[in-house]
């Protein structure tokens, strides 16, 4: 109890007090009520932010759980080139956020960076520092080399707990790969991919690190996203009472937003 408290309620219960005062400097805070949280719902920034986000989350979404599924299902299942093709997946997990941010940021680079080079010399206009479009397919791409090992690795897990018998009967009613897929591993990893579906949901919805490495949620505000608009109103700005209502709106939209993903996974499932 002692640690929940002190590693949640009490950091929590903070930005709720701060949240409904206006804080002018040590001893200056008046209560002020909910009117940071009006302000922050006609905010025409976070309404932007917002948008971004949630476009930002279905993208990687999108791609991610077909593509980490059509990996899993490539992967070796047993010996030693299983271990192998494993362990090479699961590099870019192992990276730091910041890293990732940083290596993304100088492959893409028009001038010096891979990416950029080959793109701008095959005719391609690209340069995420100045285009929209680039700095969003930028931050996509690197979220997607990411975090698709993380879904590939959760949808392998959930092939590997098939027991053999299903296969066997497939191949006795001579079933294709197709209907093998269909009928018997996709329903198997049902639950691994709603595991998979609220953990990328929930990481993509408060990406920070990375965009702000990479873009900084520029160019003008075409990637900032909503923890970049807080970051910005809570350290830039030092509005630590509209920040703080902003965070709990923050938190509140993930938890709703995930209830809604779980709810709905879970009765597909159980259909």
């Amino acid at each position: 109890m002692a640690l929940v408290a002190f590693s949640a309620v009490i950091p929590l219960m903070t930005v709720v007090n701060y949240s409904v005062q206006d804080i002018f400097g040590p001893g200056q805070r008046y209560f002020i009520g909910v009117d940071w949280f009006r302000e922050a719902l006609r905010d025409p920034e976070v309404h932007g932010a917002f948008l971004r986000q949630l476009a930002f989350s279905g993208i990687v979404l999108a791609i991610e759980i077909p593509l980490g599924v059509a990996v899993a299902l490539l992967l070796p299942k047993a010996g030693w080139k299983s271990s192998l093709a494993i362990v090479i997946l699961a590099l870019p997990l192992l990276i730091p956020f910041n890293v990732v941010g940083t290596i993304w940021q100088v492959y893409a680079r028009p001038e010096i960076g891979f990416l950029g080079r080959v793109l701008n010399d095959i005719g391609i206009d690209f340069n995420y520092t100045g285009d929209a479009v680039s700095a969003w397919a930028t931050i996509v791409l690197m979220d997607v080399w990411h975090w698709t090992p993380l879904v590939a690795l959760l949808a392998f897990a959930g092939l590997r707990s098939i027991p053999d018998a299903y296969y066997q009967a497939a191949r006795i009613d001579g079933a294709g790969r197709l209907a093998v897929f269909r009928f018997i591993e996709l329903p198997k990893m049902k639950s691994v991919l709603t595991i998979a579906v609220l953990l990328r949901f929930m990481d993509s919805f408060m990406i920070y690190t990375e965009p702000f490495v990479v873009t900084g949620g520029g160019p003008g505000s075409a990637t900032t996203f909503l923890s970049i608009r807080l970051v910005n109103m809570a350290v830039g700005q030092f509005d630590l009472g509209p920040a703080a209502a902003f965070s709990l709106m923050y938190f509140l939209v993930i938890l709703l937003i995930s209830y809604v993903f779980y709810t709905i996974l879970q009765r597909a499932s159980a259909s």
